[in-house]
């Protein structure tokens, strides 16, 4: 698989009375340094649930789009790669094909897939659909992070390349699927709770999980407080 496209965003204040946001990526024109929390020149707005060393890189594939327009034509502008606030884009590469923990190298940099993205409200102001949030969540189309194992440079055609993969069990669609799912095993949820490679935010929420009296309000993140 290469880099299809490679893309950055800086804070801005996009809708009135809200917070602010870096979703609105452009296109990077030149090759980009990749260090531990991420793209040179990418911002993130709120460092309390967005960017971090489990959420350095957002990949998102870009096979997914025509589906999104086919779902919702009258948006059909609104869908393209980049349009969802991705770092990384690519064509062949899914929540199907890669699984929890894979490494890769991509451009001179070393990579690790850490979690899925759990999108919020800012997504659905974004591309102006209420529902798009909670859509991603249900369709498990949502991307997923990387963590940086070694900086290096990234540009657009650079290769990416499968080095190792501990979780063959664990596709992203199905540990995403696991992490939206109110009605979870314990037994699947203790699994992805001692999952090593998983990011220690989902593998805490996995925790909460394994008490089956645990009621996760998802609300607030998906339309905003």
């Amino acid at each position: 698989m290469k880099v299809s496209g490679l893309f950055i965003g800086k804070i801005e204040d996009r809708w009135p009375g809200r917070p602010p946001s870096a979703i609105g990526k452009q296109p990077a024109s030149d090759p980009l340094q990749l260090g531990r929390l991420g793209f040179e020149r990418d911002a993130q707005a709120d460092l309390a649930v967005h960017g971090g060393p489990d959420k350095a890189v957002h990949h998102y594939a870009a096979d997914h789009y025509a589906r999104w327009r086919a779902e919702f034509p009258a948006l059909a502008d609104k869908f393209h790669p980049g349009g969802f606030g991705e770092n990384i884009s690519t064509e062949g590469m899914t929540e199907e094909t890669v699984c929890i923990g894979d490494i890769f190298t991509v451009g001179s940099a070393r990579v690790q897939i850490s979690q899925g993205r759990q999108p919020c409200w800012k997504l659905n102001s974004h591309v102006g659909e209420k529902t798009m949030a909670a859509r991603f969540q249900k369709t498990v189309r949502t991307g997923w992070y990387y963590r940086v194992l070694e900086p290096g440079t990234v540009d657009v055609g650079d290769d990416f390349t499968l080095l190792e993969r501990p979780n063959p069990d664990w596709p992203m669609i199905r540990v995403i699927a696991a992490r939206f799912n109110a009605r979870l095993d314990r037994e699947t949820a203790a699994t992805l709770a001692r999952l090593p490679a998983l990011a220690e935010g989902w593998r805490d929420s996995f925790a909460k999980k394994c008490d089956a009296s645990y009621v996760e309000d998802t609300a607030p993140h998906l339309i905003g407080s």
